[in-house]
Order: structure tokens, then sequence, then C-alpha cells
């Protein structure tokens, strides 16, 4: 049986104004290939732009993939590696009741299900380079009003 492709994403999302205008990105790499991806929406929060950016990330991998997914979203990682199971128990709920951002939540339970994924925490701003380059990218694919 063939190993699967070893991916490494980093993403990150930015809003001016949370709500506001926001984007999000992502970069994608396998080897010595890279894919950078990135969008915005005019009225959206950071939380949803996170979510974006890894959704859109494993939405553009073409097969089933053993990924390190490398954030600096706390809400991203915890979401996925600790809230999510209980949201799904309790039908996408909240123990406090209706959950936020759950139409994102459910397309990533369904994008994560095709892969193996570490989740990994990165500090924001403190000089790794491609976080540092997803940080620009989603700043700059912040629609203008």
């Amino acid at each position: 049986m063939d190993a699967k492709p070893e991916v490494t994403i980093y993403t990150d999302g930015a809003c001016q104004g949370n709500p506001g205008p926001g984007g999000w990105a992502a970069l994608l790499r396998y080897g010595k290939h890279e894919k950078a991806l990135s969008g915005g929406e005019q009225d959206t929060t950071n939380n949803r732009m996170e979510l974006r950016a890894a959704l859109e990330a494993l939405r553009a991998l073409k097969e089933p993939c053993r990924v390190t997914l490398m954030t600096d979203s706390e809400y991203l990682k915890r979401g996925i590696t600790e809230w999510m199971p209980g949201w799904k128990r309790r039908n996408w709920r909240r123990k406090g009741g209706t959950l936020a951002n759950v139409d994102l939540w459910m397309k990533l339970d369904e994008e994560i299900a095709r892969h193996e994924i570490h989740w990994r925490w990165v500090k924001s701003h403190a000089g790794n380079t491609y976080n540092e380059r997803v940080d620009r990218l989603a700043r700059k694919a912040i629609p203008k009003s």
C-alpha cells in the first residue's frame, strides 16, 4: 500500500474590525512544492476567517494526505481537537446553546475525515517564516471597502 503524501499547511485569518471585512490565507507545502491560497469576505469575523483558511486548504488536497496543519488560532485548534466531539454528540450545539460558525465547523468535519491530520499551534508574530507569510497574505486578501 502506498504511503499517503505528507503535506504541511500553514493557515491564518485576519479581520479589520471584528466583525468587519476579513481575509484568510493558507500555504500548502509538499516536498519542494508550495501552493498559496487566499480569499476574503466583506462582512465576517476573525474566527470565521481562521476556519475558512483551514477548510479551503484541506479542500485543495486532491487525495487523502498525512497533514500537519499549523495555526496560530487556539479557537481552530481547540475546536477541532477538544470541543468538536461534544458538539457532535449534542447535534452541533454547545452546552450553553447555539454553536457559532456551525456551518464552517460541519464542513471542516467532512474535510478532516479524508485525512490524517496533526494539529499544531504556533505563536503568532513570533518569527515563524511561514506563519508570518500567511498572515501577510490574509491581510492582503481583506476586501477594500
